[in-house]
Order: structure tokens, then C-alpha cells, then sequence
């Protein structure tokens, strides 16, 4: 099955781009292939959710490049800043840690609260600058996680549909560019190496591997970052092969099940990223 009956068959819309890492793509993202990428609307908007912390903590390790950032200053989470879910979001009492520490907080569980502290020190017009920098133009930042929950809040008492779920409204980008931020950071062309090394260790660490991670053979590394709200479900990430050869990789659906859990889009994911890989490779 190519990629986008994969995903088809799950009950969602997809939206995907595959590349080797280093090669760019010139398909129009109308079909499942063209030369060398996979392309199945990958020029299409798509929600970002948790996926602008690969760079937001990007920015940060560029900073701390700079040294413009300790990055063992302190930064602490306090009742306000916890917005509910993984790491220190969830905890229900007040949370101490280094700036480094906040970026392997967001990257490998996905912790909003660090998230928002890292984004409070780095600035989100720094990183609204960095993909432009990087040529990411249809790539949005509309602000820190707490500001898309404002949103959410909002708009739930005003009664009209939630902008966090529509990419003209909220933090967005397309799966092409999401390949094209990959592919720069593993080349180090996203910044000083050890910046773009310290964002490819840290998405390594990733603990949710039932979306891209499960559809490859135990021997492929992956390392990635996921975003999931309502109905929506993404996975950008690296998949590394024993013989040396790299692939970046950005799948986002729309559709199926309204609930956070929804395991049948979550394999189809990683399913759909492998026959998009296997395709380069064949």
C-alpha cells in the first residue's frame, strides 16, 4: 500500500513528506512519489502543536551557542505555569530545573509548562526569526503553549470553533518545511554544530514511540517529535538506517477519533512514514 492509502484506510486525511536527508525535493506534493521525495500534500498548512518545540529549543541551543544562555541557569514551574500532562505540566507541586533540562523536558516528553519557561527565556520573536532565517517561510509561530491554550479557553466561551485546530489561526506550517528543518539541523546547517547535535540528541530521546518509531525494524534509530490535539495527530522525525543512510520524515493527519487516544491512526502513522522510506530506497 503507498503511504497515502495507508493512511486513507486509518479514517484520516493525511498530509506527508518524506526526504533522504541532504536531498531536497522538487514533486509537487500531489501524489505518493516523485523523484527523490515522497510527497502526498506536503505543501498543504498543517498544525504544528507540540512539534514547534523542535524549534523553539533549537533557538535555545543556538543561544547557548552564542552564549547568550546559561544553560544551567534556573528556572522554576509554579502553580501558574502548569498547564496539565507529561513532565512538569502535571505535577502538583512546584518543579525546579536548569534551562537544559526544561529542553529535554519539552523534547522527550513533550512538557508544555518547560515549553513555556524555555520560551519565556529564549523569546518567541527569536524564534519566529530562526525559521525565517532557516527560509521556512510559510512556517508560523503564533506563541508558547500557554498562548494556544488561551486561545482554546477563549474561544470555548465565545462558542466559536477552536483556532488552535486551524492552521490559518494558530501555529502552523507544512510537512515539506517540517523535512526541510530536519534535514538542516542533521547536516548542522541549522546553526552551529554543537547547537543542531544537542536538538538531534534530545529528539533521540523521545519516549513516545507508537507513532513513527513503531512502523520501522528495531535496527532503524528514530528520533522525533510528536503533536497531538483533537483530531489531530502528527509525527515529524530522522529515521537513521545501519548503512548510514538518513531519512527526514513529516506525517500529520486530520480526522478520525476526537479523543487523544486513537492507536489504529498512531500505527498508521509509523506504517505510512516506513512505505514512504522504503519508496526512497527502492
Amino acid at each position: 500500500m503507498t503511504p497515502g492509502e495507508i493512511l486513507t484506510a486509518a479514517g484520516v486525511r493525511g498530509f506527508l513528506h518524506a526526504r533522504r536527508v541532504g536531498v531536497g525535493g522538487a514533486g509537487t506534493g500531489a501524489g505518493d512519489g516523485a523523484g527523490d521525495e515522497v510527497a502526498l500534500g506536503a505543501d498543504e498548512p498543517v498544525v504544528l502543536s507540540s512539534i514547534v518545540k523542535v524549534p523553539l529549543v533549537l533557538e535555545f541551543a543556538r543561544q547557548v551557542a552564542a552564549r547568550q544562555l546559561d544553560p544551567r541557569d534556573r528556572v522554576r514551574a509554579r502553580a501558574a505555569d502548569r498547564l496539565g500532562g507529561a513532565g512538569s505540566a502535571g505535577c502538583a507541586d512546584d518543579v525546579e530545573y536548569s534551562l537544559r533540562d526544561a529542553a529535554r523536558l519539552a523534547l522527550s516528553v513533550s512538557d508544555n509548562t518547560a515549553a513555556d519557561l524555555l520560551f519565556d527565556r529564549v523569546g518567541v520573536e527569536n524564534v519566529r526569526s530562526l525559521v525565517a532565517e532557516l527560509g521556512l517561510a510559510r512556517t508560523r509561530i503564533s506563541g508558547a503553549p500557554r498562548d494556544v491554550l488561551g486561545t482554546i479557553l477563549d474561544d470555548a466561551e465565545a462558542g466559536r470553533p477552536p483556532r488552535a485546530l486551524d492552521p490559518a489561526h494558530t501555529t502552523a506550517s507544512t510537512p515539506r518545511e517540517m523535512t526541510e528543518l530536519l534535514s538542516l539541523i542533521w547536516r548542522d546547517a541549522a546553526g552551529p554544530p554543537e547547537a543542531c547535535a544537542l536538538v538531534r540528541d534530545l529528539m533521540g530521546q523521545q519516549v513516545n514511540w507508537y507513532r513513527l518509531t513503531a512502523g520501522f525494524p528495531a535496527d532503524v534509530a528514530v528520533a522525533g517529535k510528536t503533536g497531538t490535539m483533537p483530531g489531530l495527530r502528527n509525527e515529524i522525525g530522522v529515521a537513521s538506517y545501519p548503512d548510514g543512510t538518513e531519512y527526514a520524515i513529516a506525517v500529520f493527519t486530520r480526522g478520525g477519533a476526537g479523543n487523544l487516544r486513537a492507536p489504529g491512526i498512531d500505527r498508521a502513522i509509523g506504517e505510512a512514514a516506513r512505505a514512504a522510506v522504503e519508496q526512497l530506497r527502492a
